[in-house]
This record gives C-alpha cells, structure tokens and sequence, in this order.
C-alpha cells in the first residue's frame, strides 16, 4: 500500500529530514503588516526577526481554510492509496479542524491531532512515516499515532518575553519583573495545551544547561532514540552548552538539531531553544 504523509509546516522538520522520509508540508499563513506570507516558502524567521527589529509590528499565523486543505488533498488522493497528514495541535489552531472537514471528501484520507507543536510535531510525523512502512490498514496506523502523541515531551526555554508581551501572551509587568530578576521561564506542552511549569534564574547558558539536566537526568521513562534540539537565533555559547548537557545526561543514539520555523518565532522571539523527545 501506497501512503503519504502529509503535515502541516509547524512541524520544523529539516529540509534533510523531509527529503528523506518524502513529507510533503501544508505551509500555514503568516501576516506581516496585513500582507499574507507562506511559512518557509515567502517568508522565514529571518524576515519576521529582522521586521521586529528594526520597529515593525509582531507577525501572527493564521490556520489553512477548509479549502486549502481540500486541494492539497486533492493533490495526493489519486496517486496515493491512503493520505496520512499531521497537523498542529488543536489546542493552538483550528488547523486540525479546518483539515478533518476537508478529509472528509476524501475516502482515503485521515488527520492526526499531533497535540503539539514545533518538533513535538516533528516526532508524530517522524513516527507516521516508520509505521506506514510497517502497516498498510489507515486507521490502524491512526490509532498507533493516536497512542504515540501523549508520550512526546515538548519543552521550550525563553531568553526573552518581548514577544510574548508584544503577543499579548504575557503582561509588561510580568515581563518587567522577570527582566529585573533574570528569569528564563519554561514553556511545557501538556494535554496538548503549553504553560509555564518552571523559572530559571541567572546567565543564560547556566539557565539552558540546568533546564537539559532537569528534563534528561535520572529518569528512566524516556525512548533514548532520538532527541531534537530546536531553537531559534541563539548565541554560540548557549547552543555548545545545550550541545555539552545533551551529551553529558542524554546518551540518545540520534540528537538532531533544527531551527524553529516561523509559528515557534512569531510567539517566542530570538534565543528560545527546546529539548524533545519520546516517553516510554
């Protein structure tokens, strides 16, 4: 049996990694002063960084219409015997739903709620591409993604909440006090919803080494296979720290390192950086 798979651009899969498994990405919309942009096709994280630097408004994301999603689906449904696409967490965009009403013009389609974003995603697509090279039944492969989604642990570390407040996710008092005290907030992904669950304090490569200690060290729940190690424009140092404490408490037999596509540096800004990977 013939199956693609699909995702949404959230994903922050590596060019490498989607030549190689044959994904083919739905991009989402990005605005930039009311003009509307592909994800990673007319217009990057650079574009959107270099905006907000020099005085532009922050840049938004937009969910693909029903419409969007019918046509790329039309695209596949006859050269493919079934049509497997991911897409970001319902909980951040009404993507999902926007995908699961095209789907259903399609007999052979199906959509998986990854509950995630960035490379959480990344691991649900990754997963999708292993068992339809295994399984050939769609909604068997459904209900093993539907299985896999919970066990992924996406994270992410903030070295700046500017964005935050310029997205109205956080309050300028908030950020004022954090900025006073140096603190680096970490942003979960759970129940397929991100929250704050903890607060580090000091220079930034220390925050970033300690929060790979906390999320990698002594546990025993966790797939060492594969790790992604995603961020955004970030100083050497911190990446070679990260790199250091990956080594030091990881021990995966994959580490692989992407940058975060435009979704992840429309909200979090410069200096973010995540570890995730695959619970048992």
């Amino acid at each position: 049996m013939k199956i693609k798979i699909l995702s949404d651009s959230t994903c922050d899969l590596s060019p490498q990694l989607i030549a190689d498994n044959d994904i083919a990405l739905v991009p989402l919309t990005v605005i930039k002063d009311d003009v509307q942009y592909r994800d990673g096709v007319t217009i990057t994280p650079a574009d959107i960084f270099a905006h907000v630097a020099a005085g532009g408004s922050l840049c938004t994301t937009s969910a693909n219409s029903v419409g969007e999603y019918q046509d790329v689906f039309a695209q596949y449904a006859d050269k493919y015997d079934g049509i497997i696409h991911i897409s970001i967490g319902a909980g951040f965009s009404s993507c999902y739903q926007n995908a699961c009403i095209a789907a259903a013009n399609f007999s052979n389609v199906r959509v998986v709620d990854s509950m995630n974003l960035s490379t959480g995603q990344g691991h649900v697509v990754l997963e999708a591409c292993r068992l339809s090279k295994e399984f050939e039944d769609l909604d068997e492969i459904v209900a093993k993604l539907n299985a896999f989604t919970p066990r992924v642990e996406a994270s992410f570390l903030l070295n700046r909440l500017e964005y935050m407040v310029k997205g109205g996710r956080c309050s300028s008092a908030t950020a004022l006090g954090a900025n006073l005290l140096n603190l680096k907030p970490c942003i979960e992904v759970r129940d397929g919803k991100m929250g704050v669950v903890k607060k580090y304090r000091g220079h930034y490569d220390k925050c970033l080494a300690n929060y790979v200690k906390d999320r990698l060290a002594n546990r025993d729940d966790i797939v060492r296979k594969n790790l992604f190690i995603t961020y955004t424009p970030i100083d050497d140092n911190c990446l070679r720290a990260v790199r250091d404490a990956v080594d030091e408490y990881g021990h995966f037999e994959t580490v692989l390192e992407t940058t975060a596509g435009c979704t992840v540096s429309c909200h979090c800004g410069p200096g973010t950086l995540g570890v995730l990977f695959v619970r048992k």
